[in-house]
C-alpha cells in the first residue's frame, strides 16, 4: 500500500534512507513532510514494514524529486514505479516540470526514469563527490 508518511514511520524511513546515503538522517528532515504543505514523502508499506519511499518538494509549477529508495530485497517488484505513479497522480494543478538528480552510474534508476519520460538535461560534474550526476527532467503538458 502506498500512503503519506506518518510520524510512526520515521524510524523505518530513516533506516532505509541511511542505506541510500549514510548521512541521510542528517540532511533530510522527514519531519518537514509532516509539517509543511510542499515537502511530501510517500511510503510503500507491506506487512507493516516500509519497503520503499519517495520524497519530493512541490513548489508553484515544479516538483523536485529528492530521494527514491526501495529496500534491496524488494527491488524489481514495481515498488518504485508505483511510488512515481502515485506522485504524478497526486501532484497539484499547474505543475509544468519534474526534476531529479541521479548518479550517472545508476543505470537501473536512469532506465526507470526514462520509462516515465524523463530526459537527461545536464551533467553535473562531481555532484556526488567523485561521481557525476545527471539532472533529469520531465515536462508536464497540460
Amino acid at each position: 500500500m502506498i500512503r503519506d508518511l506518518k510520524e510512526e514511520d520515521l524510524n523505518q524511513v530513516y533506516a532505509l534512507g541511511n542505506l541510500l546515503n549514510e548521512n541521510f538522517s542528517k540532511g533530510n528532515p522527514l519531519e518537514k513532510s509532516l509539517m509543511d504543505s510542499y515537502t511530501h514523502t510517500l511510503v510503500y508499506e507491506s506487512d507493516n514494514k516500509i519497503k520503499g519511499f519517495l520524497m519530493y518538494i512541490e513548489l508553484e509549477d515544479t516538483i523536485d524529486i529528492l530521494n527514491l529508495y526501495v529496500d534491496k530485497k524488494e527491488r524489481n517488484k514495481k515498488i518504485a514505479s508505483n511510488l512515481i505513479d502515485t506522485m504524478f497522480s497526486n501532484m497539484g494543478q499547474g505543475i509544468k516540470m519534474v526534476t531529479l538528480e541521479v548518479r550517472t552510474d545508476n543505470v537501473p534508476a536512469i532506465s526507470l526514469y526514462k520509462k516515465f519520460g524523463f530526459l537527461v538535461l545536464h551533467t553535473r560534474k562531481n555532484y556526488y563527490n567523485d561521481t557525476d550526476a545527471y539532472l533529469m527532467g520531465r515536462r508536464i503538458v497540460e
